[in-house]
């Protein structure tokens, strides 16, 4: 049976030993970093927390909206055992009991039909790390391995002290002006994030020095459930010709080779990053988006093709 709980009915104990034991589980799903990316979040919990899942949805103008928070690539069902495409769907279904709009991604494990016209699929890059260093250097385009002994012949060196405050400032500074829906709050929550994963032993970084000394790169990952996920960097536009973000993604697949993790990207759908991190010997996965809108009548028809109308 699937309940709703809202976030003061939730046992996070329970929520993260399942998070802990599920095959599919995720940094991202960890309570501690729900409570940071979109605190208050709901869930729908099967049985006795055997299978859950995260629900980051708002009211608005009495319209009550399901969405993706920021900082979160996928969310969608964790399980302690395998799901079906029917246990997908009869989370689906919970879902529309609740919220008229929804925009939100579910993980690459959660399979659904490719029939569904409101599924719209999602791409992300990931690289096995299980083999040794010479191997997946092998597999590197021409392109990194040029750009490779560009960064090496500048004379980068690997800063293993840089600070989260550093990095995300170096983004502020150089794509910041891209990003004009993130604000002060937005990245206070990002710092938040980091500092937490930081301290949960979920999270390390490492940046990028010139020549001179002077930071020019950073990078911040996610560590959790054998997963090391890339999720945010900052470059100085002035030394692009340095290549210091391929640098950092260089050393940290050279650190972690011959290990059981898969190096996650996280992303991208823009065709030139998925070509930047294919370079590195990354292979393609899919991951779905729910999207449905019930003043639009997409609902019915949802419900209809499921049976569950």
């Amino acid at each position: 049976m699937i309940k709703h709980l809202t976030h003061d009915m939730i046992d996070k104990k329970r929520w993260d030993d399942c998070i802990a034991k599920s095959f599919n589980g995720s940094v991202y799903a960890w309570s501690w970093y729900l409570d940071i990316v979109h605190p208050k979040w709901e869930a729908l919990i099967e049985n006795d927390y055997e299978r859950v899942m995260p629900l980051t949805g708002k009211t608005k103008l009495g319209i009550s909206y399901l969405f993706q928070p920021f900082f979160v690539q996928q969310l969608g069902i964790f399980s302690q055992s395998l799901l079906s495409q029917n246990d997908v769907e009869s989370f689906i279904h919970a879902i529309n009991r609740k919220y008229k709009v929804v925009k939100y991604r579910l993980n690459e494990y959660n399979k659904v039909c490719d029939e569904w016209q409101f599924v719209e699929k999602h791409r992300n890059v990931e690289l096995d790390l299980i083999y040794d260093y010479q191997y997946l250097y092998s597999n590197y385009s021409k392109n990194t391995k040029r750009n490779l002994a560009k960064a090496e012949s500048a004379g980068l060196t690997l800063n293993r002290n840089v600070v989260a405050a550093d990095v995300v400032q170096l983004f502020r500074n150089n794509r910041g002006h891209e990003v004009k829906h993130w604000n002060d709050r937005e990245y206070a929550r990002l710092l938040d994030l980091i500092e937490t994963a930081v301290y949960h032993e979920c999270c390390f970084l490492i940046g990028a020095n010139n020549i001179d000394g002077q930071l020019i790169a950073g990078a911040v990952f996610m560590c959790s459930h054998d997963r090391i996920i890339f999720l945010f960097s900052g470059n100085d536009d002035n030394h692009k010709d340095k290549h210091a973000l391929t640098f950092l993604l260089d050393s940290t697949i050279r650190e972690f080779s011959e290990t059981q993790y898969i190096f996650d990207f996280e992303g991208s759908d823009n065709e030139g990053l998925a070509r930047f991190y294919k370079g590195f010997g990354g292979k393609e996965v899919f991951y779905p988006e729910i999207k449905l809108n019930n003043f639009k009548g997409i609902f019915k028809f949802a419900c209809r093709i499921m049976g569950k109308g």
